[in-house]
């Protein structure tokens, strides 16, 4: 999509970071498996399709030691992804949101492309995260783009409204 431009959000344009979070479609859940030190997936589709939307965060990009880049479209922040340098060589892609309005036009990928030049720029090895197993669309939406799975957490949400959720964490190497 020529028509957007990936940029890091500076001080100036601090508010841009705090994009809303918009609802997203639960209709299934990635099943992940490992099997002979390999990772593979299934997919399950949900008979009916439910809505889930993440709490807004309060990021101030002058307190916040994070990489936070913007996808711009005619001046105007429409996606947004922040990043955090982990001791590990990787950047850790901690929050990935394009409006919702605007899903499905390659917003998300040109803001994945711009998160894997940070991390050519600053040396490591690649980039990370994490996505909820019953968020298909966002763990179908890292693969796509060449994450691979890299391991999975069923232990996190207990005990939280999130209970039935697990994590798989996604990897991708430069």
């Amino acid at each position: 999509m020529s028509d957007i431009e990936i940029r890091r959000i500076d001080a100036a344009h601090g508010s841009d970071a705090r994009l809303p979070n918009q609802p997203f479609q639960l209709w299934g859940r990635l099943i992940p498996a490992l099997q002979e030190g390999k990772w593979s997936y299934t997919v399950q589709k949900h008979e009916t399709v439910g809505q889930d939307c993440f709490p807004d965060e309060p990021y101030d990009v002058e307190k916040d030691d994070g990489i936070f880049l913007g996808a711009y479209r005619e001046g105007v922040c429409v996606g947004v992804a922040v990043l955090r340098e982990e001791w590990f060589k990787y950047l850790y892609l901690d929050d990935l949101k394009v409006n919702g309005d605007l899903r499905g036009q390659g917003i998300g990928g040109q803001l994945i492309e711009g998160c894997m030049e940070e991390a050519r720029r600053l040396g490591l090895r690649g980039v990370y995260t994490i996505g909820q197993d019953t968020n298909l669309s966002a763990c179908l939406f890292y693969l796509k783009h060449g994450f691979e799975i890299g391991g999975f957490d069923n232990r996190s949400y207990r005990g939280t409204s999130q209970e039935n959720s697990a994590n798989v964490f996604f990897y991708r190497d430069l």
